[in-house]
């Protein structure tokens, strides 16, 4: 059985997706009175030049069950199955849309809630893509899915909470509002939502205990695959980045990418991170 992925934008996986033959379902960043795509109409500088200018603080949506229904009438055109890997359905309910969608396609659409953002999502899809590649058939893929799911790590820090508090995603981070002069947020996904991971005074101190945490989390694995996700400056990336290199661990880096225009609304200016799992 030939089996065809599709993921949605907050994947940011756009330089990857042609290469892999994965198909992005696009969602929506409503600024200035429009509706932009996701990658396609609108950039995280976008949204945030604008916001600094006076504009209202940007809105995003889930793609619509008609989307989804394109993209999968696309997809088994080519293949006998749609594996639709998103993003986490406690952050959007584009997982809903994609439900509704294979409805339309009983029994060849296989919907999964990877509880993550991102990077988080880009792993698994890339991951997927790679044991369909070798000949793994659905059920195994899933499986190891549901392992990488279940068993990853997480950390960004960002510049502001206020995005994420006017867009409603705060979720655990809402204990860290009202103390952030001269602190950064180190922030993670738990269960699918925004979590507090704790607070640094300063760049350096944030930037080390991230490190801190993918030590402590490493401990007793083999070989460890890292993805690194931004909309920061490139020189507090490369910082991070060599600090992690830095710090012995067995990693394989993987994926290096800006995050998108639908990801940067909740997340606001100067993030930087990664997704980690463990073969």
């Amino acid at each position: 059985m030939k089996i065809a992925i599709v993921t949605d934008s907050t994947s940011d996986l756009q330089s990857r997706a042609a290469e892999m033959g994965v198909e992005i379902v696009p969602l929506y960043v409503n600024f200035k009175g429009k509706i932009h795509k996701d990658w396609v109409e609108i950039t995280p500088s976008d949204i945030f030049e604008g916001v600094k200018a006076g504009a209202g603080m940007p809105s995003t949506s889930q793609p619509s069950p008609t989307d989804f229904k394109l993209a999968y009438e696309r997809a088994l055109q080519k293949a006998d199955h749609v594996l639709s890997i998103h993003i986490s359905s406690k952050l959007s309910g584009t997982v809903q849309s994609a439900q509704l969608a294979s409805q339309e396609f009983p029994g060849k659409v296989t919907i999964f809630d990877t509880q993550a953002a991102s990077m988080g999502i880009g792993m698994m899809v890339e991951r997927a893509k790679e044991l369909l590649d070798q000949g793994a058939d659905l059920g195994q893929v899933l499986v190891e899915l549901e392992r990488i799911r279940a068993d990853h790590t997480v950390r960004f820090t960002l510049a502001t909470l206020d995005y994420l508090k006017k867009n409603g995603r705060i979720g655990g981070a809402q204990a860290l509002l009202g103390s952030l002069l001269g602190i950064k947020p180190i922030l993670t996904l738990k269960d699918g939502r925004v979590e507090a991971a704790g607070r640094a005074r300063g760049e350096k101190k944030a930037l080390a205990e991230m490190v801190e945490a993918l030590k402590s989390w490493a401990a007793g694995r083999q070989k460890i695959r890292i993805y690194y996700l931004y909309n920061a400056e490139e020189s507090d990336l490369a910082a991070f980045k060599a600090a992690v290199q830095a710090a012995g661990l067995p990693l394989e880096e993987r994926l290096t990418t800006s995050i998108g225009g639908v990801i940067s609304t909740h997340t606001g200016p100067g993030v930087y991170g990664f997704y980690a799992y463990s073969l």
